[in-house]
């Protein structure tokens, strides 16, 4: 009888033991939960290769409103034209090359309109005024962007909406020579983005988190933001890195007159750093860091591995909310399902009816479960585009994590092609 208190003893020390290590463990999937719940991503802009002018101001007047506005829209196209270095035409013949008007700012009374337009003419029909508008150069890698605001002491990514976020969101690359991958911010994208990831070296970490964006290498867009006081002039001062290094490319300032017009000049500053990066390109600077590829990437560190299986089961959830399988705030736990350490790559074909759909699937196939990375091979509007998808299992465990997403799922020998 003697021993058996201690006995007894051990055992509830134990039993405690495990209670805390749970407690701890459910502590930190709720931090999780909390740090990707809710809406905070801003799906990117489908890119086009239309030719896009952006930041005209007008200011006409007219016998009545309309007529101001259609007066400031022709000025628009004229101006606009100009500035994409086409040659004198009419305005019909102009407005023939229109593809859309973009309103960034506008303001109409009576007789009188004042805006801040965009516009966008069609590639194939303006070419043969512009000498075919082709792209000089080569095209760069996929380039993960990573857009840093820095403002009141702290650094943001995808933890919260931010102006510099979405300027990223909207901007259109056009005919760009940066391949551009520019991820939601929803989901588990705000556990993996993190400014403090952007300062990390670590090969095996960066080449985990580029697979599951189908990126060689990455950008860093640093927007530092200051106040000079409430409602009164923003200063900017943007810096371009590169790499997992973090090196720098370069410098330049802006500044807004007050926070209204501060949409406009984060518009402006993500053009300028295209235009950096574009000629980091043609100096040979961004070319994909050779030790990633060095990175032993079936070797993934545990704490990454756990981080992308908490953000895949958050998005798993909310497809569920969304689909009224579960209530929103119902408890329910939160399947952490362990990943085979293999990854292989296959072949997927999807429809593309356009551009946007292109980005859709691309998104959809890299959130299901064993996906490590997704990125197109071919692309054809209109018709069927081709992926490469680096899956951890087999052939057959692919085709079922497709049709768990509400994919039918045509299975080849090596190949599969989905559609919905």
């Amino acid at each position: 009888m003697g021993r058996s208190q201690p006995f007894a003893s051990q055992r509830w020390l134990r039993l405690a033991a495990v209670l805390a290590a749970l407690a701890l463990l459910g502590a930190a999937l709720a931090f999780a939960v909390a740090q990707v719940a809710g809406d905070r991503g801003i799906a990117p802009v489908a890119s086009s290769a239309d030719i896009a002018v952006s930041g005209i101001k007008v200011d006409t007047r007219g016998a009545s409103a309309s007529e101001a506005r259609e007066k400031a829209w022709r000025e628009a196209q004229r101006i606009a034209w100009q500035k994409a270095g086409g040659p004198s035409l009419p305005d019909s013949e102009i407005e023939s090359l229109l593809s859309a008007v973009i309103i960034e700012k506008e303001q109409a009374s009576r007789s009188r309109y004042t805006a801040t337009l965009g516009i966008i003419f069609d590639r194939a029909r303006a070419s043969r005024y512009l000498g075919g508008g082709e792209v000089r150069g080569a095209i760069s890698a996929p380039m993960l962007l990573l857009p840093v605001t820095a403002t009141a002491g702290s650094h943001l990514i995808y933890e919260v909406r931010n102006p510099w976020q979405r300027a990223w969101a909207e901007f259109q690359p056009g005919t760009s020579q940066v391949n551009y991958v520019r991820p939601s911010g929803s989901g588990g994208d705000s556990l993996l983005l993190t400014y403090g990831q952007a300062g990390r070296r670590s090969r095996l970490w960066w080449r985990a988190i580029l697979d599951q964006f189908g990126a060689a290498d990455v950008l860093i867009a640093v927007a530092a933001l200051h106040h000079q006081w409430p409602g009164g002039p923003i200063k900017g001062e943007f810096t371009a890195r590169y790499g997992p290094d973090n090196r720098f490319l370069g410098r330049f300032a802006l500044e807004a007159a007050n926070p209204a017009a501060l949409p406009e000049m984060l518009a402006q500053a993500t053009g300028r750093f295209d235009t950096l990066f574009q000629q980091a390109l043609a100096d040979g600077k961004l070319r994909p860091d050779p030790t990633l590829e060095l990175a032993n990437t079936t070797a993934i560190d545990p704490a990454l591995q756990r981080l992308i299986e908490i953000g895949r089961a958050i998005e798993a959830r909310e497809t569920a909310i969304a689909a009224g399988e579960i209530l929103p705030g119902a408890a329910g736990p939160i399947a952490l399902v362990p990943q085979p350490t293999v990854a292989a790559g296959f072949v997927v074909q999807f429809a593309s009816p356009d551009a946007r759909s292109v980005d859709a699937t691309l998104a959809d196939v890299r959130s299901a479960s064993g996906v490590r990375a997704a990125a197109t091979t071919s692309i054809a509007i209109g018709g069927t585009s081709v992926m490469t998808v680096t899956f951890t299992g087999s052939l057959d465990e692919l085709a079922a994590a497709l049709r768990a997403r509400g994919y039918t799922v045509q299975q080849g020998p090596n190949a599969l092609a989905i559609s919905r």
